[in-house]
């Protein structure tokens, strides 16, 4: 199992630059959690494609659909705490730590195309290319 962020999750579900990664990654482990931050994330990014008009709404809520199904039962809470010292250490947001803090707790791999997270985190993000290089996934839950 892999922490994945909004933005992987996002490559996998919209044709787009990374979705061949996001789709090598999946078939690495396909095992993906996520911090429930995830929702709102991709809803925005949904709404976006809606509002610039790559999509309809119709198209929308199918492909929040389908993300959800991909993480059914693998959405956790964050301790705020946690999140908010990690923010705090490493200049990242808020938002970012909280994949950062889910990964460390499940004591799994974050993979993401963020540098800033590559860069904060290095003993717990991955990028896509190099966890399918030589990443490994962890426990699946």
């Amino acid at each position: 199992m892999i922490v994945a962020d909004t933005n992987l999750i996002a490559y996998l579900s919209i044709p787009g630059d990374h979705t061949e990664e996001a789709e090598r990654v999946y078939r690495k482990d396909p095992f993906w959690a996520a911090p429930l931050l995830w929702k709102s994330e991709f809803r925005n990014t949904l709404a976006a494609h809606v509002k610039y008009q790559k999509f309809d709404l119709k198209e929308a809520v199918r492909l929040m659909n389908n993300a959800a199904l991909l993480l059914h039962q693998r959405e956790f809470q964050v301790t705020s705490s946690k999140v908010l010292s990690l923010a705090v250490e490493s200049g990242l947001t808020a938002y970012d730590c909280e994949f950062v803090s889910l990964a460390q707790e499940l004591g799994i791999r974050l993979v993401t195309l963020d540098a800033k997270i590559l860069a904060g985190f290095p003993n717990v993000a991955l990028s896509p290319k190099a966890f399918i290089k030589n990443g490994k996934s962890g426990r699946n839950v």
